[in-house]
Parts: structure tokens; sequence; C-alpha cells
């Protein structure tokens, strides 16, 4: 059975962050994996992504996702679209249109301004954060009519501050932008720091002026049950991991 996390900030719009719970893939990648970038089997995968469309009340085809690449780039959806543009963000006010991003420790955000019947959801990991994608999504949204004050933004399943390990040079590259961004690292074991993530992400949706913005609490690395985690990957030596989905629609 499928496992889909709601938030009551983006109510009455149909969403949901997905776990891995109920799908068809095995062996590492058991569970619900939606990633077409992986290396499960292509048939399974789209099995996968057509249940959440069920789930979301669309046929498969009316799920979209882009080819994520950590950028700040949005796209605004008119129609259904087959090739999938390079971006990391997607906004529409067409109803039908289910908008997913695929996650593995990132930051899935999505978007609502209900009132004007404006939708978003971005892949936001820490270069994305960094690089400004959660306001390029709120200024597309506004394009299409959204007023910020209005918008609704919901952080769901991620890396949390405790298991999200890094080096000097990374932190330095966030102190060179905004000194104020010391706030988002805490001293870890010998010259590590550990990275607030989700916290980052909150700062840069409530300094767009958005009107609410909340995480679900989620932690991708410390639940293998319920998430895919590029990081535990890694450190497990396993090959490939899963990719979550996380949708919106009108």
């Amino acid at each position: 059975m499928l496992e889909i996390l709601t938030s009551d900030a983006l109510a009455p719009l149909r969403h949901g962050f997905f776990t891995r719970k109920g799908g068809a893939s095995s062996g590492i990648f058991h569970g619900l994996n939606c990633g077409p970038g992986s290396s499960d089997l292509s048939e399974v995968v789209a099995i996968n992504r057509a249940r959440v469309a069920g789930a979301m009340g669309v046929e498969p085809d009316h799920l979209l996702t882009v080819q994520q690449i950590h950028s700040a780039d949005v796209v605004t959806v008119n129609a259904l679209f087959t090739d999938r543009p390079l971006a990391d963000a997607m906004v529409t006010a067409t109803p039908g249109i289910v908008l997913g991003v695929l996650t593995a420790d990132c930051q899935p955000v999505l978007f609502a301004d209900a009132k004007a019947g404006v939708i978003g959801a971005a892949h936001a990991g820490w270069r994305g954060a960094k690089d400004g994608v959660l306001e390029a999504t709120v200024v597309a949204m506004e394009a299409l009519g959204a007023t910020r004050a209005s918008i609704r933004a919901v952080i769901g399943p991620t890396i949390s501050q405790s298991a999200y390990e890094v080096g000097p040079e990374f932190i330095d590259s966030f102190i060179t932008d905004d000194p104020q961004n010391a706030r988002f690292f805490i001293k870890g074991a010998a010259d590590r720091y550990l990275f607030d993530l989700p916290g980052f992400g909150l700062h840069h949706l409530r300094a767009a002026g958005v009107g609410h913005a909340e995480w679900t609490r989620h932690c991708t690395y410390s639940d293998p049950d319920r998430f895919y985690s590029y990081r535990r990957t890694t450190h497990a030596g396993e090959a490939d991991y899963g990719r979550l989905i996380s949708v919106i629609r009108l």
C-alpha cells in the first residue's frame, strides 16, 4: 500500500510526499522508486509512477518531472510534455497537471496559492537552494498570478542536520556568500561540520516573503524503511539508490 505524507498547509489541493512503500521495485530499489535516471528496470519505474498518478487521480502521462540538474531553473508548464526539460522546478496554473520532483536527501518543496490557482514544485539540494531555486519558483508563480503572501510552501522528507556532515570548504562557500549562514552549521568531529539543509531552505522561503513555510520534519537518512537516501547508499557502498517522488496538482 502506498504511504503518502501530506500537509494541512497545502489543503485543499491534492498533493503528497510519497515514501518508498507500496512500490514494485526490488533489490536495492525495493519500494516505490520513481526515478527514470536510476539503473532500476524502466518498466518497473513506469509502474511505480503510474501508481503515483493514480493516487493523484490522473493518467500516467499527466505526471510530469524534469531532468534535475541542481540549478535555479524553473519551467512554466502550460501543457503536457514527454521530453523532460533540464530544470529543477516547475510551476503551473493548469488544472489536471501533476507537478513532481524526485529526491533522495535533497529537499522536495511543494508550493501553492490555492486562491490564485497556482502551484509549484522544486528540487532544492544545497546547490539549488544556495543559487536561488526557491526564490525563482516564487517569482515564476507570481508571473502566473500568485501573490507571495498567499503562497504556502512545504519542505518534505530531506536529510536532517544530524546526518549531513560536510567539510570546511563547504561551510566556507556559504559564509563567503553571507556570514549569517554560519547559523546553519554546528561543529562535528575533527574538522567536520553538520549542515541544516531544511533550516537553510526555510530561511530562504521566509526571506522570499511566502505566507507560510514549514518542514514535515522527516529525515531521509535515518529511516531506511520509508525513504531512499543518496548519502546512506554511499556510506553502505551500494551501487545505486531509488528516488522518492513528491507531487502536487490543481
